[in-house]
């Protein structure tokens, strides 16, 4: 089969490095299962929405050429999920170190029953001896297995995990985590990134879902807005009423005040009238 899809070597020169559009781009081998493909989604969605706008590049299930030794031997190894920071972010058909001028810096593999030894040894090593990336991850999507490795002094050293389970990539300062949630209609444990505070990186739907949230919750607002206002209007019709009222009472007293001015008035003068006419009243 990789004779059949790799014929067209044949007509590059190795002795000239190829470049990424010489190079083998697909093995036509599907991923494991479902899971497996899900799960490299789902890291990927959430790097992809977490780093959006650095330079970085992160893809899954793509080669990557280290030598050009690989196209002579039909050596290729496509990462499910690998990160490579500091890069311009563009479209790729493979990795290729010689161009892009560095290894990825985070790799993940994805195990199944039957590449997990592979993935423990052998890919292990080309990782660490070849490819001299970082940071290495292995897990299961059903068994739930994981570790991690940290380059140091050329040798890969195990990151140990925290007391909850949850491993630290420094190259990124993230956590990868364990999971329950529904991803993709899908309900399980999930492999998933959190930040160094164990909050987890969102993916489209879960933003989605907090903007209806929000929108909800503003709506919410609004309305408790427009009812206190209709309250507030409500006590202040209340209060111009009985201020209207007051005002009214105020008048009505200061007109009776004005009559009983008035009657006193009248009264003061039939009295000086009376003693004009007859003299002081009699005590």
């Amino acid at each position: 089969m990789a004779e059949t899809l790799f014929a067209d070597l044949e007509a590059v020169d190795i002795k000239r490095p190829p470049t990424e559009d010489e190079l083998p781009y697909d093995d036509g081998i599907p991923m494991e299962t479902w899971r497996h493909v899900t799960q490299m989604h789902l890291l990927l969605e959430q790097i992809d929405l977490a780093f959006a706008g650095r330079d970085y590049f992160a893809a899954g299930n793509m080669f990557v050429y280290f030598s050009p030794e690989q196209v002579r031997d039909y050596d290729f190894r496509g990462p499910d999920f690998f990160v490579a920071l500091g890069v311009p972010w563009r479209e790729r058909k493979s990795w290729v170190v010689w161009e892009e001028g560095k290894a990825p810096d985070v790799v993940i593999e994805l195990m199944s029953t039957s590449t997990a030894r592979f993935d423990k040894t052998g890919k292990k090593e080309i990782y660490q001896d070849r490819l001299r990336v970082p940071e290495y991850f292995y897990y299961h999507p059903h068994t739930g297995e994981r570790a991690g490795f940290v380059l140091r002094d050329g040798l890969y050293h195990p990151i140990k995990p925290d007391a909850q389970g949850r491993m630290i990539s420094r190259k990124l300062d993230l956590m990868l985590v364990d999971w329950y949630g529904e991803y993709k209609h899908i309900e399980t444990n999930w492999l998933r990134w959190a930040t160094l505070d164990g909050e987890l990186l969102p993916v489209g739907a879960e933003l989605a879902d907090k903007a209806v949230q929000r929108a909800d919750e503003a709506e919410m607002l609004a309305d408790e807005a427009g009812q206190r206002a209709d309250e507030a209007e409500m006590r202040a019709d209340e209060a111009e009423r009985r201020a209207n009222e007051a005002v009214q009472r105020a008048n009505e007293e200061a007109q009776r005040a004005n009559e009983e001015a008035q009657r006193a008035h009248e009264l003061s003068q039939l009295l000086e009238q009376y003693r004009k006419q007859f003299g002081e009243l009699p005590s």
